[in-house]
């Protein structure tokens, strides 16, 4: 069996599912891998543990430079856009050219999807913290503000990590604890409850989450 944690997949979209009792499910569709093993490495080698998995693109040839090509012809395999390392257990077998799919999550109730969040560019204080804002009667001066950053006499200075307004999105996000609702394995799918983070065509990190069974041991 493969003793592996993850693999790299990509949203596909939101829908819903009726489960067996009649309750409407919200579920995220993944199309998780197919991937393939890169590199391998040794803790005699590299220190450590672990599987380089990069994930089967057709259009990765035609964008892949020289150093990338010799890198995949290592390991006889089509050359890749994203690669990844995910730890591996002591007794796995897992070898470069060989195929990691869906299959591995069989029996895992619950995964964490990592991403990167939708950008939403330069936000005020309301829309990236949540504040509640000022008073909208009428005469107020203070509706979307943050009201006080500091003190005048001591110390004199804005402290650091105030909240204030910047860039909102556009950063690492873990949605953790995510109930795994089917998994498709002829398709490459798996459908999970609720939400995960970026936009539809983007690249996700899928790994099992802690206190589940080791994938592959179920």
């Amino acid at each position: 069996m493969t003793m592996i944690e993850g693999l790299i997949g990509k949203k596909v979209g939101m829908t819903q599912i009726f489960e067996e009792n009649g309750t409407v499910c919200p579920v995220t569709v993944l199309q998780a891998g197919p991937c393939v093993v890169v590199q391998r490495k040794t803790d005699d080698k590299d220190g450590y543990r672990a599987v380089q998995l990069g994930l089967v693109d057709p259009k990765a040839a035609k964008l892949a430079n020289k150093p990338m090509r010799g890198h995949h012809q290592k390991a006889d395999v089509p050359p890749t856009r994203l690669r990844r390392e995910f730890p591996i257990d002591d007794s796995a077998e897992l070898k470069p050219g060989d195929s990691v799919l869906v299959d591995i999550f069989e029996g895992v109730a619950k995964v964490d999807v990592i991403g990167t969040s939708k950008g939403k560019g330069f936000q005020g204080v309301m829309r990236r913290h949540g504040f509640s804002g000022g008073r909208a009667t009428h005469g107020s001066m203070f509706h979307r503000a943050p009201g006080s950053i500091g003190q005048a006499a001591y110390p004199a200075k804005v402290l650091r990590g105030m909240r204030g307004p910047g860039q909102h999105g556009n950063r690492r996000v873990t949605a953790k604890n995510l109930r795994v609702v089917r998994i498709d394995a002829e398709k490459n799918l798996m459908l999970v409850e609720g939400s995960v983070p970026g936009h539809n065509g983007s690249m996700l990190l899928i790994r099992r989450s802690k206190g589940q069974p080791a994938v592959g041991q179920a």
